[in-house]
């Protein structure tokens, strides 16, 4: 937990993530990087210098074989506030649209869901867990299906919504989430979505795992980069 907490402070220091008294929801899908996201700033708030307080959100989408007691127990015990919310998203997605490429209706879906829930609960701001890879992936996406050049930004404000959207864990590999998550022995809701591994972000994430072992380094090279906002204007840093 001390890289993690060392990326997070890092990346809270690079791109002002958290304001004095600000109220954070944490978007809790039960996936490995949103439990540890979770777990993280409970944490955190107890050595952050900016004093600070969250929630977490989980969004029930509706899928029957949904068994989300374990993650509600241990929010329990961690004494960290969690709110589950029950929505229809998995039947209007697959059902009642019947989408062939059903990602991007649930992901618009899940942010509206997420973010109303937020601000009924009186958040600033939304935090997500996405990682070092998710973004290099994000990249890839961007470039090869709609021809930009795109990554997730550690903030973005959202006008509409009034809420301030951070990603506090970009600083940190998919593989150390992987493991770090393994060593805590968190509790994981298995993905039960049908397409979850046969999307064009699982092609470009096997693309990225190729890249990296016939390129040693790339990935750190690529996140470099990002962060060069003076040449590459892909992360504004404060």
């Amino acid at each position: 937990m001390k890289k993690v907490l060392g990326c997070i402070r890092r990346a809270c220091k690079d791109f002002d993530l958290i304001g004095v008294n600000d109220h954070i929801a944490v978007g809790v899908s039960g996936g490995k990087d949103s439990i540890l996201l979770l777990y993280a700033m409970s944490l955190y708030k107890y050595f952050s210098p900016i004093p600070f307080t969250f929630c977490g959100i989980h969004l029930n989408l509706g899928f029957d074989s949904v068994d989300n007691s374990a993650l509600i127990e241990y929010a329990q015990e961690q004494n960290i506030e969690l709110h589950v919310v029950k929505t229809e998203i998995a039947d209007v997605v697959f059902n009642v649209r019947k989408e062939k490429n059903p990602c991007s209706l649930c992901a618009k879906m899940r942010r509206g869901a997420l973010n109303e829930r937020a601000k009924q609960l009186g958040c600033n701001k939304v935090a997500l867990g996405h990682s070092m890879d998710d973004a290099l992936e994000t990249f890839f996406l961007s470039m090869f299906y709609e021809g930009r050049l795109y990554t997730l930004s550690p903030r973005s404000y959202l006008d509409r919504t009034d809420i301030t959207l951070i990603r506090p864990m970009l600083y940190i590999p998919e593989k150390h989430i992987i493991n770090t998550v393994s060593k805590l022995d968190l509790p994981i809701i298995n993905n039960p979505c049908p397409a979850n591994g046969n999307t064009k972000r699982q092609d470009i994430k096997e693309l990225v795992s190729s890249l990296a072992k016939q390129f040693p380094g790339v990935k750190d090279k690529m996140l470099h980069a990002f962060q060069n906002t003076d040449k590459y204007n892909m992360w504004d840093k404060i």
